[in-house]
């Protein structure tokens, strides 16, 4: 198995479907939620707000492990899941995730955290994932927490840093708590 993800792999779901981004993504991208100031705030990233922005954020992405959370009933783009950080010596991967506003609370981040972390831990070497979240956004730490993930001190991104998490909230799961 391999450390690396299948940057071309698709993971549906009952209401999903997760896929690489295409430049057909951006007007979706648009309306639902990366150039809304609140959603991107709420994990650390500016609000990108023409076509041309995001077309370049796009090109950078297309090179990474991120993948377009696709709503299967309108097949809009309504957010991203992706590997932001990886840590091939120690088998660890860190995951964020962002979708619109519009779509907050009905279980869709959880739907596709839950796909995203099944993939990874049956068809990759990858043998734990973390993610944190910032204090003033709790929802997240309920996806997290829903999907498995357990509270922990501290996650490689700060550790490597040597430095403790400030206003941010740490989880971790690891294949062995994934496969009990």
């Amino acid at each position: 198995m391999s450390f690396h993800f299948d940057k071309k792999i698709q993971l549906l779901t009952d209401r999903l479907l997760l896929r690489s981004f295409a430049n057909t993504d951006i007007p979706d991208m648009l309306k639902n939620w990366i150039a809304d100031p609140e959603v991107q705030s709420g994990y650390g990233e500016p609000p990108f707000t023409t076509e041309e922005e995001v077309s370049n954020l796009l090109d950078t992405w297309k090179q990474q492990y991120r993948w377009a959370i696709i709503l299967k009933s309108s097949n809009e783009n309504i957010g991203h899941i992706s590997f932001c950080r990886m840590y091939e010596d120690i088998s660890t991967a860190e995951i964020e995730y962002c979708i619109g506003k519009d779509f907050w609370g009905r279980g869709i981040v959880t739907e596709a955290l839950d796909a995203f972390i099944k993939h990874t831990f049956e068809n990759t070497s990858i043998t734990k994932v973390e993610a944190y979240h910032r204090f003033n956004n709790p929802g997240s730490g309920r996806v997290l927490q829903k999907s498995g993930l357990s509270p922990v001190t501290n996650v490689q991104r700060f550790s490597h840093l040597l430095k403790a998490p400030e206003g941010d909230l740490c989880y971790a799961l690891t294949k062995e708590q994934f496969n009990l």
